[in-house]
């Protein structure tokens, strides 16, 4: 018998025994290797799915421990106060700062104009001037805006509106709900912060109020009671950024760090980090805005009387006083004011013809002038009310589960 024929035979004689085993070795190592990655996959899709719940009952966790409205609104109220009085004499140099009729203007760097404040008109009537006014608006207003804040945040949340968006118009919607309070104190307040001292020597601002109680009631009866909401729209649209700003920045690096430590109480370190961070980056970015809120409000053009009822009662205090007086640039109170011709007066309503007239007569510096006691005031203000905000819930709640439901 030949090779060829033997070989032949030896391969047609075991064709089941040799061959259709190997086959199923190999579709089984194949059919193994599948299985082992759809596995790896599998597990991996699943830590992946249990990490996300995880995370997802963290923050479903943080949520169901909402304090109660009111221990919000009482928080928010004291803290947002408190701040307001501790930094109050920086807001005064802000103010000096961005309503500064005079051209060159009379207050530049933050250090220098604080110093010369305090030494020529006194801590009570300078730095702290206007702060009666301020802490009028300040508790009403804070205990309105945490209340709307927390009421729009927690039914948006509720409703799977992303977090970023409830934050944002959370901050929006409470900021306008509280400017019916805090706006007429705010023209109070500024208006009292330019003047300084009572016949100020040293500081011509074209006030010359008192009190606070005498600034309200000359205003209402020369100017009408509408002219305490002056400068609404300036206000509302630095105000309502601002608000949206801090407290989207505030609640994004609360969950950062709630995420890093793993749990609710983050430390006080972290707590004025987030506070004082977000404060501070949302007052920078509003400064130009605040500038024109704080012109709008403190100045007045006498080029056309009919624009105002001040204006036409002093059109004759007005002739008087410069002919007795020409190197006066403002009359007191009130009156229609007379500025240099350097400086830009914002005889205008809108907030962005405002910004336009600031930019081309005193370019960027302009729009942010007053912008370093401002990231001051703002992050140490916020950084106060919210850490005093915290502080306070944390008490409250501890008090309402030693004696029980409260609200």
């Amino acid at each position: 018998m030949s090779l060829i024929s033997r070989l032949s035979n030896l391969f047609a004689s075991e064709p089941s025994s040799y061959l259709i085993p190997v086959s199923q070795e190999a579709d089984g190592s194949e059919h193994d290797a599948v299985s082992d990655s759809r596995t790896d996959a599998s597990v991996a899709g699943r830590i992946k799915r249990m990490r996300t719940m995880e995370k997802a009952e963290t923050d479903e966790d943080f949520e169901l421990k909402r304090p109660p409205y009111l221990h919000s609104m009482l928080a928010g109220g004291i803290g947002g106060t408190s701040g307001d009085l501790l930094m109050h004499s920086v807001d005064t140099v802000k103010t000096r700062q961005q309503g500064d009729p005079h051209f060159p203007p009379k207050y530049t760097s933050m250090s220098g104009s604080y110093l010369k404040i305090f030494r020529q008109e006194g801590l009570r009537r300078g730095l702290y001037g206007g702060v009666t006014a301020a802490m009028l608006g300040s508790f009403p207003g804070t205990v309105i805006f945490f209340g709307t804040y927390e009421y729009c945040k927690r039914h948006m949340l509720d409703r799977g509106i992303n977090p970023s968006i409830s934050y944002l118009t959370g901050g929006l919607v409470a900021d306008f709900a509280a400017s019916v309070v805090y706006v007429p104190s705010e023209v109070l307040k500024t208006r009292l912060q330019l003047q300084g001292r009572y016949n100020n020597p040293y500081f011509n601002s074209g006030y010359n109020y008192r009190t606070t109680w005498d600034a309200a009631k000359t205003i209402a009866r020369i100017e009408g009671f509408g002219a305490l909401y002056s400068g609404y729209k300036a206000t509302i649209f630095r105000d309502l950024p601002f608000s949206a700003l801090q407290f989207a920045f505030y609640e994004q690096e609360q969950r950062l760090a709630r995420d890093w430590v793993g749990d609710r109480d983050i430390g006080l370190a972290l707590e004025i980090i987030t506070a004082t961070s977000a404060g501070g980056m949302a007052g920078v970015i509003t400064c130009p805005l605040d500038v024109v809120k704080t012109r709008t409000q403190t100045q007045i053009t006498s080029e056309d009387p009919s624009k105002t009822s001040q204006a036409a009662h002093f059109e004759k205090t007005v002739k008087a006083a410069q002919a007795v007086k020409k190197g006066q640039t403002r009359l007191l109170h009130s009156g229609p004011r007379s500025v240099p011709t350097e400086a830009p007066v914002l005889d205008t309503s809108s907030v962005f013809t405002g910004l336009r007239l600031i930019y081309k007569t005193e370019g960027l510096t302009g729009c942010f002038r007053g912008v370093g006691p401002r990231f001051v005031w703002t992050s140490v203000q916020s950084g106060t009310m919210l850490v005093l905000y915290q502080y306070l819930l944390k008490q409250m709640e501890g008090l309402q589960s030693a004696e029980g439901p409260i609200v």
